[in-house]
């Protein structure tokens, strides 16, 4: 004990003292050193396993809300298009007792109107617009006069340009004084179309009809009007098979028959 006291050797004491200041000094920079090192390493750990792999924090989930209760909306605006020269388009809808599909004819001049219908079996033709109130096969409403019953035909336009459908619109008028009822139907007011020169029709409605009867209230000196759009096909009497192609450029003759009243117009298909 005394030598640690009084240091022992041929140099003077007090460089024995400042040798033992540096020695201590220096191992307790080490000490320092070595705590520092274990602290953060220490530490380290801790976080990364607090923070998982990669040291980011899981992401939160997100609850889905509540779906919606109201209805789903399925159907685009704007119905069905159909290319066309004459911007046809349409949507293909059952005419109530008729069965005939229904359209929008936006011009009587042909442009731009558009109509569509389911076709009538075997010819090519479809419905177009309906004017007037719809009644279903047991009506009780009386049936119109043949003699108070006048109907006319018309084209929406008087030449069709290629690739354009023509458009025949079917016109009832009532001339008495009371409310009836009318049927266009396919096999009542019958509609054919035969090309100039030819005896045999080209196309008939009553050839293979998708429905029997269109019944329309004809109000008392009022009008109904039904359209039929012809694709230029033929027809074949009882649903046979039709020839193939499509009627080519000429002019073609329009008729329609009903009990008691006919009409007969013309219209012309132009060439390319």
């Amino acid at each position: 004990m005394g030598s640690l006291r009084n240091p022992i050797g041929p140099l003077p004491s007090s460089i024995y003292w400042r040798r033992r200041v540096v020695l201590l000094s220096v191992v307790a920079v080490l000490a320092l050193l070595v705590t520092w090192l274990v602290v953060s390493v220490g530490g380290g750990g801790k976080r990364d396993g607090a923070s998982g792999s990669g040291g980011h924090s899981p992401a939160p989930s997100i609850t889905p809300g509540d779906s919606p209760s109201g209805p789903a909306i399925s159907e685009h605006p704007g119905g069905r298009d159909e290319s066309g020269d004459d911007d046809e388009s349409g949507a293909g809808g059952s005419g109530g007792a008729g069965g005939e599909g229904e359209g929008a004819e936006g011009d009587a001049s042909g442009d731009g109107d558009s109509g569509s219908g389911s076709g009538t079996g075997g010819g090519g033709a479809g419905g177009g617009e309906t004017t007037g109130e719809q009644l279903p096969a047991g009506s009780t409403l009386a049936n119109c006069p043949a003699d108070a019953v006048e109907m006319s035909l018309r084209p929406t336009k008087n030449t069709y340009e290629p690739g354009q459908k023509p458009k025949l619109v079917l016109k009832a008028e009532n001339t008495s004084k009371a409310d009836c009822k009318v049927d266009l139907g396919p096999k009542t007011a019958v509609l054919t179309i035969t090309e100039t020169g030819e005896d045999k029709p080209l196309w008939s409605s009553a050839h293979c009809p998708a429905t029997g009867s269109l019944l329309l209230k004809l109000p008392a000196q009022g009008s109904v009007t039904h359209t039929v759009t012809w694709d230029r096909r033929a027809s074949a009497d009882k649903c046979a098979t039709p020839p193939a192609g499509a009627a080519g450029p000429g002019t073609y003759l329009a008729e329609v028959k009903a009990p008691g009243a006919t009409d007969k117009i013309s219209f012309v298909l132009a060439k390319d």
